[in-house]
């Protein structure tokens, strides 16, 4: 039962990555439908992004009440619904206010997930989990360019990925006498404590983690979204050859999440974040002194695999470093922070590639790598400490 119940979470997890991808993927063929601009998928993003922190800070209260399957099932309809509801959409009106359930279901699916696996899984299902992920990401541009090349049009795109989206909440609702035995036959979520956002901050070690969940997100959402970009104004290649060599950084991510599994447990979850933390400041380091493209190339692979274990391995170490009756309050917060990196550390890089040039990007996420790296190695020191006297 464990292991069908772990199936059934890996596909929750393909689902959340589904819809993350199809914005960027659609948004060319739907823009000028929309009476909007090819700029316009910006703002949608970032309305989709600021439900999703206001889903991920709610997320604890509303799982103490009704449980992880019963959230995670209505977040996943939640997310359907959205589906649909762009493609039905006809203005960029409708999408904004489509927009709001589509943030708010994936805020929950993620924090409710990554808390349930931390505390009843292994660290090497938190890191297929995540590789999950990175393959409902590559997945669903794959069948958006499928719908647009074999001119079925991009609402169709939506349209599918919003039915499978249905066929897994059907599945969650059946699941739920397996969660319920998973985890021992009681309802382990209303036993924990319900921390306020002052509470959880002032746990220790709680402000380092939050500054490097912030320090990851953006770099891993800096790298990708303006490696392209890096290579064709500094490097001097053409924008196709750029595009695919920028998606060596998310192969390098999800072929590393992959492996992570096999070495997880025997490295231990602090390990596996030093190891993802050199390994991406490697790439990040070759990355600003390369004078020539293949350099470049295998820099942004070392990032992607870099990037591979620090995020499941800070999520899985949470009811260690906190308690495991505080960790779904730290995993919503820490869910927040990871989308505000995301949302903003990519903007703030746009402002100063504007006024000082595309060639700072590899000193921008150079900032982002020591950061992220004093940050894990504090809260470290500062869990020891507590554990210790308690």
């Amino acid at each position: 039962m464990t292991a069908l119940l772990i199936a059934v979470i890996y596909l929750a997890f393909i689902s959340l990555g589904l819809p993350d991808s199809l914005l960027g993927s659609a948004w060319p063929s739907m823009f000028a439908e929309m009476g909007s601009t090819i700029t316009g998928a910006g703002t949608l993003a970032m309305l989709i992004s600021a439900c999703t922190i206001v889903s991920s800070l709610a997320a604890d209260r509303v799982i103490h009440r009704f449980g992880t399957v019963r959230v995670t099932t209505v977040s996943v309809a939640m997310t359907a619904a959205a589906l649909f509801g762009f493609s039905f959409s006809r203005s960029y009106f409708q999408l904004v206010l489509w927009c709001i359930p589509y943030g708010l279901g994936a805020g929950a699916v993620d924090s409710a997930l990554n808390n349930y696996v931390a505390l009843h899984y292994s660290s090497k299902h938190m890191s297929w989990l995540h590789c999950m992920w990175g393959v409902g990401a590559t997945v669903g541009p794959l069948i958006m360019g499928l719908c647009l090349s074999g001119g079925a049009r991009w609402p169709a795109g939506y349209r599918i990925i919003g039915v499978f989206q249905i066929v897994l909440a059907v599945i969650l609702a059946l699941s739920v006498p397996l969660w319920e035995r998973d985890a021992g036959g009681k309802d382990e979520e209303k036993e924990r404590n319900v921390l306020s956002l002052k509470q959880a901050v002032s746990l220790p070690g709680a402000k380092a983690i939050l500054i490097a969940f912030f320090c990851y997100c953006g770099m891993e959402t800096s790298t990708g979204l303006w490696a392209a970009s890096w290579l064709v104004s500094v490097k001097g290649i053409s924008a196709a050859e750029a595009a695919g060599l920028a998606a060596l950084f998310y192969l390098g991510i999800t072929a590393g999440r992959g492996a992570s599994g096999f070495i997880a447990e025997r490295l231990g979850d602090r390990n596996m974040i030093r190891l993802g933390e050199g390994i991406a400041g490697a790439g990040v380091l070759i990355l600003l002194l390369a004078s020539r493209l293949a350099p470049a190339k295998l820099a942004l692979v070392l990032i992607g695999l870099g990037c591979a274990p620090i995020y499941p391995s800070i999520i899985h170490s949470t009811p260690e470093r906190f308690g495991r009756e505080n960790s779904q309050s730290l995993v919503g917060i820490q869910m927040a922070s990871a989308y505000l990196g995301s949302t903003l550390a990519p903007k703030i890089f746009g402002w100063i590639s504007d006024w000082a040039g595309m060639r700072w990007y590899p000193v921008y996420l150079v900032f982002f790598v020591l950061l992220m790296l004093s940050m894990t190695e504090y809260a470290g020191l500062i869990s020891d400490r507590w554990q210790r006297r308690a």
